[in-house]
């Protein structure tokens, strides 16, 4: 199996949602006083490529320490998106010309080409979603997970977060954001 890192990395400057503090770095012990080197890092957990658990919105769901570690390996299957433009949907017929390949993905990645816009204000603008009948389709398959590289499953002015209830409220799946590469 080959293996791609698709996280951003995490410093000083990374781009945070807006109203979220970005992450500290504090030098905790030095070689010179302590013999060794330790720093303090201070983060909100939506820093940069994270996932969301179902206990991200219902407290009586999955957290993600309880997941199994194989829960966060398997077969991906990259959806090319890109080309959506701004404020629409995916629908579909996105997922169609890859045929039995999306049921037998253990994730779904969706590849808008957003995370080009990443450390830009246009990157917390309005980004392709998918629509109701992808994500009927992921609430009934059977996957571990489904990544998108865009800060959010929820249009980023959806307070309500329909779509993050609708899949976490019945589905034991982990919802990445802000992928790259």
């Amino acid at each position: 199996m080959r293996v791609i890192d698709l996280t951003h990395t995490i410093t000083p400057d990374i781009p945070v949602y807006p109203g979220t503090e970005p992450p500290t770095f504090e030098p905790a012990n030095t070689y010179e006083r302590d013999g060794f080197r330790e720093t303090l890092v201070t983060m909100y957990t939506h820093t940069g490529t994270h996932i969301d658990p179902p206990y991200h919105l219902y407290p009586d769901r999955t957290r993600l320490d309880e997941f199994p570690a194989d829960r966060f390996v398997g077969m991906a299957l990259r959806i090319d998106c890109r080309g959506i433009p701004e404020g629409r949907l995916i629908t579909m017929d996105r997922l169609r010309p890859y045929g039995d390949l999306v049921r037998q993905a253990e994730f779904l990645l969706f590849n808008t080409g957003w995370d080009s816009k990443w450390g830009t204000p246009e990157y917390f603008g309005d980004y392709p979603c998918i629509d109701d009948e992808v994500l009927d389709l992921i609430i009934e398959g059977d996957y571990k997970g489904i990544g998108f590289d865009v800060i959010g499953l929820d249009p980023v002015d959806d307070e309500t977060l329909r779509r993050h209830h609708r899949l976490f409220e019945s589905c034991d799946i982990i919802n990445i954001e802000s992928l790259t590469n």
